[in-house]
């Protein structure tokens, strides 16, 4: 699913115009993006939680080369979903 796709939705599911829901959908993800840069936790409950987390510096290697490379720390987003959620999809897989 697109954020198209999710704009889509909110037309035909809300009845805002297509240019609003649009907005609507980019005004969520800056939202999100705001949050995680200012270091904050995005917490939806039910869905599950964003965070930002500092991966380590490690050790990897070229694949073409074998050659070992440092590969320097830096910031990610983690996404932990909610039991709620991960109990919803596994069901979906059992039907």
């Amino acid at each position: 699913m697109t954020k198209k796709d999710l704009a889509g939705v909110i037309y035909s599911e809300i009845g805002f115009s297509r240019r609003e829901s649009a907005e609507i959908v980019n005004f969520f993800f800056d939202l999100i993006i705001e949050k995680l840069r200012s270091g904050e936790e995005v917490k939806l409950p039910g869905f599950g939680i964003f965070k930002v987390t500092r991966r380590k510096s490690r050790i990897g290697r070229n694949p073409s080369t074998g050659e070992e490379v440092t590969i320097p720390s830096r910031l990610t987003v983690v996404f932990k979903p909610s039991r709620f959620l991960r109990k919803k999809v596994d069901q979906k897989r059992e039907d």
